[in-house]
């Protein structure tokens, strides 16, 4: 694996120590030049030594991981966020493809995440998806969110809104779209179904989850259907009836 140069910002020593340790030890291709216990130190190390990749703690006191970001000038490094809880912005990270450890930092999650870093790495996509992540941490309403989405190519980026729905083939999902053609996707529905607000999407029957923003009609039958609004009848399961109701309100 190539090496690459990374700096670890967190206000708490013990972590700084214990990650530093266990780069040090389970990911040799990391080279920690540089620390900082807050954002304004962390701001200073990375304009100072440009490193490839930056383990950044979201809870800081002043300033926290995210308004740091905000006030680079540069974001040309990879990042993983590490955080002692379940925060709540844990779904725009996971949105932008971004990575984050949760504390206390288990080794394999590390090392898959350095090998995620040191690929992305030379891809050149990492400020694309630091501002994505930005967009969506701004939009606090989250009705412009935008996700990333995988291709062969690289990374896509679409608006949640224009997802009108999903579909699973195997351990692909084909995402239908309002604005453009149907991305193929190699992950299973289960991944979506766990990434999307549920407050907008429902899984309604086991090979498809829909925006039920864009339900053009409900259809009673058996488990009844939905006609979405480009024309595609789907299923409701007889399983998935109650939910879906109590989501459309009825």
């Amino acid at each position: 694996m190539r090496t690459i140069t990374a700096v670890i910002i967190d206000d708490e020593s013990n972590s700084r120590n214990s990650l530093r340790r266990k780069l040090a030890t389970h990911c040799p291709a990391v080279n920690v030049i540089a620390e900082a216990e807050n954002a304004e130190q962390g701001i200073a190390m990375i304009e100072k030594h440009s490193p490839g990749i930056v383990f950044l703690d979201v809870e800081m006191p002043r300033m926290n991981g995210f308004s740091m970001l905000r006030q680079l000038t540069q974001r040309n490094f990879e990042l993983v966020f590490t955080t002692a809880y379940d925060h709540y912005a844990i779904q725009a990270i996971r949105f932008s493809a971004l990575d984050y450890l949760v504390k206390p930092i288990e080794i394999s999650l590390l090392k898959e995440a350095v090998e995620r870093a040191v690929e992305k790495r030379q891809t050149g996509l990492a400020n694309e998806r630091l501002e994505n992540l930005l967009h969506n941490l701004v939009d606090e309403s989250n009705i412009n969110n935008r996700i990333a989405i995988p291709s062969i190519e690289g990374l896509q980026f679409i608006n949640t809104t224009d997802i009108i729905y999903l579909e699973a083939e195997s351990n692909y999902t084909f995402i239908h779209l309002s604005s453009a053609p149907k991305i193929t996707v190699s992950k299973t529905l289960k991944e979506f179904e766990e990434l999307l607000p549920a407050h907008r999407f429902i899984r309604i029957h086991h090979s498809f989850i829909i925006n039920k923003d864009h339900i053009s009609k409900y259809l009673k039958a058996d488990g009844g259907q939905v006609l979405m609004n480009n024309g595609q009848l789907i299923d409701v399961s007889r399983r998935k009836k109650e939910e879906f109701m109590k989501m459309i309100g009825h």
